[in-house]
């Protein structure tokens, strides 16, 4: 039997045990009916990409099916989620039919992005009482963004490429937002998308765990047979395991996507009934967490919890037995079998490859001097540099591991203010939002507390890995959800006609000393 087809056969048993343990604690959540029709989806297309074995037939035959059920679908963002990580974003180019080289470059991704979010963009934007695009700040701090990357475009590259990647910059980055930003309006429309994305991370968490496991990247298989050419599908290993990576192409981006749904997951826990299905859950992302090997997720996700703890009830007597427990545990683990690999794995007191620390602080040094060269709008030639060549690692490439660094270097630190300026004003707008209930027991507060601590922890993360496969389209979306959350509270607050000032949109709207 071809070597990806036993990988499906495993891929559909641990996905068959997830879903039937989560039947019950996600229809806690979202009607029965949903979690059906989403799961079955899943098994389909999952199907579908193993058994196709060309990548334009999974195209043609996803593309029907997507955008059927997307019609059907009354949450687009939590269908998004769902199918998300389905299979890897490896990408084949667009035949140009002898007008140009070629199109566009098409994946996964992009697939799901036009066949579900476009229709809904368009839909939204018919909506009579729908927010327009340019109202808030977060808005205008995009656009100024996109615009400033489409032009940059020009300096290196032909019209027909500016306008490619131009058409990328709308489905990768506009279409997530917007459709998040202006989908989500009530609360139960954000339980479910985030319960949407929970539910995927648990599938990854487990395969990630049979990964490190058996030793067998489940998912590599799976581009060879779709004949798809894909440098992110290789083995890597640490301390003599395997890392996982799933469909997510390199370890650190599945500890990336595990630490996010480690944040949503402090939400949507609070609706599941029963103490162990709570437990279980949180013990499958902890274990997906661990499964890649990878210290940035592991910070991040630290701080995603002291953030969350942070913000809520009791905070400074909570962070400090978190802090407690985790100096506990580092002796703990020096006696325990075993334990002295974890300790070396560690960021900060473990040994193993110190030498990743030095490289990203050669980087961080070897990167000024070229910014300071092109301080406002950088130069897309910044790899030819000295400085940069100097950075070239035994694979010959040379690895921007920084997502500020990197568009500091591309687009310049305009371009860089402007990304950091935008995720400032949705993480102020969603303290703010937060901060008019003044029950920290209730549900829309702590749907704030979650949505900050989630975006505070994955702008630590990026400081640690460049924004490739899944790593932008998961910002930029949650970033969306945050400022439809923005949204719901100031409505809430208008229909009871409390005015004051909201600093992400401008006009009059909260009340902060109201309580609802």
């Amino acid at each position: 039997m071809p070597e990806h087809l036993r990988a499906l056969i495993v891929i559909l048993f641990l996905a068959t045990v997830v879903f039937v343990l989560a039947r019950r604690p996600a229809t806690d959540l979202i009607p029965p009916a949903d979690f059906k029709r989403r799961r079955n989806l899943w098994f389909v297309l999952t199907v579908l990409a193993f058994v196709s074995q060309s990548f334009w037939l999974y195209v043609i035959a996803a593309g029907v099916i997507l955008y059927l059920a997307g019609r059907r679908e009354h949450n687009p963002t939590a269908l998004f989620y769902m199918l998300l990580f389905l299979i890897p974003p490896a990408a084949v180019q667009v035949p140009g039919f002898g007008v140009v080289n070629y199109l566009v470059d098409l994946n996964h991704i992009r697939l799901l992005t036009l066949c579900v979010l476009l229709p809904a963009a368009l839909a939204l934007r018919r909506q009579p009482d729908g927010l327009r695009f340019g109202r808030t700040w977060a808005d205008r701090l995009l656009a100024a963004g996109l615009l400033l990357m489409g032009g940059l475009y020009l300096r290196e590259t032909t019209l027909t490429d500016t306008l490619r990647q131009a058409l990328y910059l709308y489905i990768d980055v506009f279409l997530p937002y917007y459709v998040a930003s202006r989908g989500l309006r009530h609360l139960s429309e954000f339980k479910d998308a985030m319960l949407a994305f929970v539910l995927v991370s648990f599938v990854l968490a487990i395969i990630a765990v049979a990964e490190y496991v058996r030793h067998w990247l489940l998912y590599s298989a799976l581009i060879d047979a779709m004949g798809v050419p894909w440098t992110l599908s290789g083995y890597l290993s640490r301390g003599g395991a395997l890392r996982a990576s799933v469909t997510t192409g390199q370890a650190i981006v599945l500890g990336y996507v595990m630490s996010v749904a480690i944040g949503l997951f402090l939400f949507v826990q609070g609706y599941v009934r029963r103490p162990l299905h709570r437990l279980m859950g949180a013990l499958l992302l902890a274990a997906g967490l661990f499964a890649p090997l990878s210290r940035g997720p592991w910070i991040g996700a630290v701080v995603i919890v002291a953030v969350f703890i942070a913000l809520g009830r009791g905070a400074v007597k909570r962070l400090t037995l978190l802090a407690a427990a985790g100096m506990l545990a580092v002796p703990l683990l020096s006696v325990v079998p075993g334990g002295d690999k974890v300790l070396d794995l560690l960021p900060f007191i473990g040994n193993l490859e110190k030498e990743n620390i030095t490289y990203r602080e050669r980087l961080m040094d070897n990167a000024w001097i070229v910014i300071q060269r092109n301080p406002l709008f950088g130069s897309f030639d910044f790899r030819n540099t000295p400085e940069m060549q100097s950075m070239i690692q035994g694979e010959g490439i040379i690895d921007i591991v920084n997502t500020y660094i990197n568009l500091a270097l591309r687009v310049g630190l305009v371009g860089l203010g402007l990304f950091v300026a935008f995720f400032a004003v949705v993480l102020h707008g969603i303290y703010k939002a937060m901060r008019s209930f003044e029950d920290k027991d209730d549900e829309r507060r702590q749907l704030g507390r979650v949505l900050l601590a989630t975006l505070v922890g994955i702008l630590v993360i990026i400081f640690t890995v460049s924004s490739i496969t899944f790593i932008p389209i998961v910002y930029w979306s949650i970033a969306g959800i945050g400022v439809a959350y923005v949204h719901m509270v100031r409505r809430l607050h208008q229909r009871q006609a409390l005015p004051l000032a909201d600093p992400a949109t401008g006009p009059p709207v909260f009340n902060y000393n109201a309580r609802v």
